[in-house]
């Protein structure tokens, strides 16, 4: 059994075995932090790693399926700045009854669809899962609060692809009784758009689903439970099966793995970007690898590490849902928990994966309060301090094709989990 890490700073998750770091956040000039996912157990980073792949291998399955899921960061719910967003469609399992959501907010640091209760019509009838002569129900831990709702199955559907009848995390369901108190404690409710600032959130990570072994195995506190209609819930093992899963990986094709697309930003931000995310890496030609750096993530973890400014942060991950850099430093004066300098300072980092790779990237750290002050809404150079851990959130990912591989599926780099760039 995998242990379930979870580490919690203010307004922001440091994220164990890639927890989310989506959702959350407060008003414009605050963080976004996102549930703590431990990895799937049994995972494999079997396969062979290199600094640059160029060929394709023929066992990757091939697919001509539509695969190109437009994204965008612009004005959010609560005007939250750097969230990329993204529509997603939910239907009643094997049936055309369908609702597409808006104002999702992707997030490569998690793992599983979530959407509030609020935002799906009320002639969409998903049925809940069952656990333990109840229904079954899911914590899941902000670093600024928590989340509490059932799981529920449901068709998901993203650009033309498919993931049939999978468990989705539906939060504030109003037919659950109130969240136990272990899940409560966490921190405030994260129950509506003015306090999640969106719809949902889809976790496209790198493992299969939210939790795995450690869940199946053990009841651990502040993930699932089975409640009792209008009385009390208690935590319950998960079946892997009937955990919150990565819709990606539930494809029938184009389901190793995403490639986020996002161009570049200048240093005084942007008033929007639209991007892609693309399902699959060497499944089409839109997605191969093309000679990017391959950094094999810890396959129980999801970790890399980070050297910069003569410290390393072991516990380090490239996510979507943060909506800046986050990592521990004195170099820079501090408005809030946002760094500010008074002028743009130039950095430069050493990201090395499991296996030893690494590849240097430069970027740059910005005055957060001069970037709010703007009307714009997407930043490639806010960054604030964090109590452990190097995040690279939404800023690394601007100028760049950021690819995430899911454990244990194949790609022309070996099986997942690992990112490239």
């Amino acid at each position: 059994m995998k242990s379930a890490l979870r580490f919690h700073a203010l307004l922001l998750v440091v994220c164990a075995a890639l927890a989310a770091c989506g959702g959350g956040g407060g008003d414009s000039s605050s963080t976004t932090s996102t549930p703590s996912t431990p990895s799937s157990s049994g995972t494999s980073s079997s396969g062979s790693t290199s600094a640059t792949n160029t060929t394709q291998t023929t066992s990757v399955p091939q697919s001509t399926v539509a695969n190109v899921q437009p994204i965008a960061v612009g004005v959010s719910p609560g005007n939250t700045r750097n969230m990329l967003t993204t529509s997603v469609t939910v239907c009643e399992t094997g049936t055309s009854n369908c609702a597409t959501i808006d104002d999702i907010q992707v997030d490569t640091g998690s793992n599983g669809l979530r959407i509030l209760a609020s935002a799906l019509p009320a002639n969409l009838s998903l049925p809940r899962l069952a656990a333990g002569g109840g229904v079954s129900a899911e914590c899941a831990v902000f670093g600024s609060g928590y989340a509490w709702g059932s799981l529920r199955n449901a068709d998901v559907r993203l650009a033309g692809q498919l993931a049939a009848s999978i468990p989705i995390h539906v939060i504030a369901d109003s037919a659950l009784p109130a969240a136990p108190t272990d899940c409560a404690n966490a921190g405030p409710a994260l129950l509506t758009v003015a306090s999640l600032h969106s719809n949902g959130i889809l976790g496209v990570g790198l493992f299969p689903v939210d939790c795995g072994s450690g869940c199946s195995n053990a009841a651990l506190p502040r993930w699932y439970y089975s409640c009792t209609t209008g009385g009390s819930c208690t935590a319950t093992r998960q079946p892997i099966a009937q955990q919150v899963t990565n819709p990606v990986s539930s494809f029938a094709l184009d389901n190793n793995g995403v490639v986020i697309d996002l161009p570049a930003v200048a240093d005084d931000g942007a008033l929007s970007v639209a991007g892609s995310l693309i399902f699959g890496i060497d499944t089409q030609a839109n997605n191969t690898l093309s000679g990017s750096t391959v950094l094999k993530a810890n396959a129980a973890t999801g970790y890399v590490t980070t050297s910069t400014g003569g410290q390393t942060y072991a516990l380090s991950y490239l996510d979507s849902g943060s909506n800046g850099l986050f990592f521990r430093s004195t170099q820079f004066p501090l408005c809030g928990f946002w760094f500010c300098p008074s002028t743009t300072q130039a950095l430069s980092a050493s990201i090395t994966g499991a296996d030893g790779v690494s590849s240097t990237v430069s970027f740059t750290v910005g005055n957060s309060s001069t970037l709010f002050a703007s009307a714009n809404n997407a930043f490639a150079n806010l960054a604030g301090n964090a109590s452990q851990g190097f995040g690279w959130g939404l800023p690394f990912f601007y100028g760049k094709r950021v690819y995430t591989a899911i454990a244990a599926r194949n790609t022309s780099a070996g099986a997942g989990p690992y990112y490239a760039f």
